[in-house]
């Protein structure tokens, strides 16, 4: 991704729902969860945008970082509870669908918004205003970094309606904090601060409610304009290397770097180091 112009031009995404509003602007796509009224509680359009949305930006060359977030004073309250009750009330009166049928439409949902977000090829960054409470901290937890306004907190949520947990969420807190913290954060339900988040490494960076949105687009804008073909790279090494074996994560390295060692932007970053200036990447 080339460095950006100092005015960047904004273009607006079509995520085909009013639920989820996003633009590009200086090489950051920006996707804004838009149910405020609601917290931004998930619903199915939501899905269906990110869904949508997450495959085209994946491959836009205009794209070298995304920012997920949330409009008002909240990331993401999770599941709809009252439409879950709602469901739950007819499910029981009623055949409704099937347990097959449910685990199936779930691990869709999953795999269109978590397991996108997780392997997204470029860096991605959950800005967060305020509560990610139960599926929504499991979805800020999906992405590479986090930062946080001052009054944010995460919660799981879960046993507070009677839910196991779903969108990862158990799989990425282990993966970042531990089993045993992991463990507590899901069966006790206690409110995790912004300064605990960022002690237990769930947040990169922690700054004031009111400038949040500016350092996201601020932090997310670095990315967009640096070696983002080695980002790439970067993000499938890590990935890689939280289910294979070392000797595997060697092979992934070996041939990572020496993809990253033919790319135009490594040989440019060479060239400045030695003319000791700032490189100028075009992601390729």
């Amino acid at each position: 991704m080339a460095n950006s112009d100092t005015n960047p031009k904004v273009r607006s995404i079509d995520t085909g729902t009013s639920f989820l509003l996003g633009e590009i602007a200086d090489g950051v796509a920006t996707l804004r969860l838009n149910r405020p009224e609601r917290l931004n509680a998930l619903h199915p359009e939501i899905f269906d945008g990110l869904g949508k949305v997450l495959p085209q930006l994946a491959v836009d060359d205009e794209v070298g970082a995304l920012v997920l977030t949330g409009t008002g004073r909240a990331f993401c309250a999770g599941g709809d509870v009252a439409a879950q009750s709602e469901r739950a009330e007819k499910n029981a009166a009623t055949a409704g669908p099937s347990f097959e049928a449910g685990v199936a439409d779930l691990r869709r949902r999953q795999n269109m918004v978590s397991a996108q977000l997780y392997e997204f090829p470029k860096v991605t960054i959950a800005a967060l205003p305020g509560a990610s409470a139960g599926a929504g901290m499991s979805i800020a937890l999906s992405c590479d970094l986090r930062i946080v306004a001052e009054s944010a907190f995460m919660l799981s949520a879960f046993a507070k309606v009677g839910f196991s947990g779903d969108f990862g969420g158990s799989w990425f807190l282990t993966q970042l904090v531990g089993s045993a913290k992991a463990r507590e954060v899901y069966l006790c339900n206690e409110r995790i601060t912004a300064s605990e988040m960022l002690r237990l490494g769930l947040a990169s960076r922690v700054v004031p409610d009111a400038e949040l949105a500016a350092a996201a687009q601020k932090w997310a804008a670095s990315f967009a304009s640096g070696p983002t073909v080695a980002f790439r790279y970067m993000k499938e090494n890590l990935v890689r290397a939280t289910k294979a074996d070392l000797r595997t994560c060697l092979d992934g390295e070996a041939v990572a770097m020496t993809a990253a060692a033919r790319t135009e932007d490594h040989r440019e970053a060479a060239k400045a180091f030695v003319e000791k200036r700032t490189p100028n990447f075009k992601g390729r």
